[in-house]
């Protein structure tokens, strides 16, 4: 008997832990399902191209004002490497990725590695693939794989990931999918990441959820911003810019994709608003990834 109460006591115990375990493995799923966003946002700086010509420290000022310490950069607006770079330095900003031109890739890699590492940036992308008028085709696709995989490996080789950044005319039909589908399938996971423009991806009518959900750990940056309720996009690449509205006021579901982003692996967002009146915009958008985290 006593050796039964013993036994009956140790399976109680046993069933108490288990389920102590079980609970614990859940609490991410609760997390997520609350919709919490904990991620750091930065900026793409090109969201202020009407500001920095006219005074560059005093919109680098701005944008810390705004509470943002990551950016995307590319140029350095008629200043010398070392000016710009004391500049941000002074505001406390961190260039975490630069944009460079097809072209810049080919003709000049080094000079791609040289310009990163000087600026401290960790990862590089591309936002354009050069093709003839709106016509995108397969063959534009091949030649963007094969450059993409090389110009990655010679950037990963000195501490460089390389990114692409979708831009909607990647998403035309080929075979059983798209032409997004055959870049990213004939593209080495180890020298070629991607950067996903949420609005660039929901333009041509995909859906950003679940091309993340699709392409797992492919995705490595994010550029945000939402698009006006009512248009409709096509496969051209192109949209008027006051299509750009504030996240969360547009037509984009970013209380769920932000989460998910997060889940699946992607490091780094950068809000990127094409509005003319970005600057107005930006906060509105910062508020309301923030509350997200709540």
């Amino acid at each position: 008997m006593k050796h039964f109460m013993v036994a009956n006591k140790y399976s109680y115990y046993k069933l108490l832990i288990c389920s102590f375990i079980i609970s614990l493995a859940a609490l991410p799923a609760v997390a997520q399902k609350k919709g919490t966003f904990t991620q750091e946002v930065g900026l793409q700086l090109y969201s202020l191209r009407h500001e920095f010509p006219k005074d560059v420290e005093g919109t680098l000022a701005k944008i810390k004002e705004m509470g943002i310490r990551q950016i995307e950069g590319g140029g350095t607006y008629k200043l010398s490497q070392e000016e710009y770079k004391a500049l941000l330095e002074k505001y406390g900003l961190e260039m975490a990725s630069m944009g460079f031109g097809y072209e810049r890739y080919n003709e000049d890699i080094e000079g791609v590695i040289k310009d990163a590492k000087a600026m401290g940036a960790k990862y590089v992308m591309c936002a354009w693939i050069p093709h003839k008028g709106d016509d995108f085709t397969i063959e534009d696709t091949k030649k963007a794989a094969q450059d993409f995989n090389k110009w990655g490996e010679k950037l990963k080789a000195n501490g460089i990931q390389f990114c692409y950044h979708t831009h909607g005319y990647e998403f035309r039909p080929y075979e059983n999918g798209t032409l997004f589908d055959y870049l990213v399938k004939n593209t080495n996971p180890e020298y070629v990441s991607y950067e996903m423009d949420v609005y660039w991806v929901a333009h041509p009518g995909q859906d950003p959820l679940k091309l993340l959900r699709k392409y797992p750990n492919r995705f490595s940056m994010m550029h945000l911003k939402d698009m006006k309720k009512g248009v409709k996009g096509d496969l051209t690449g192109h949209s008027p810019d006051e299509w750009n509205v504030p996240i969360g006021t547009g037509q984009i579901d970013y209380k769920t994709l932000l989460p998910e982003a997060q889940r699946l692996g992607v490091k780094y967002y950068f809000i990127e608003d094409e509005h003319p009146n970005a600057i107005e915009q930006i906060p509105v958008s910062l508020k309301y990834i923030k509350s997200l985290a709540k």
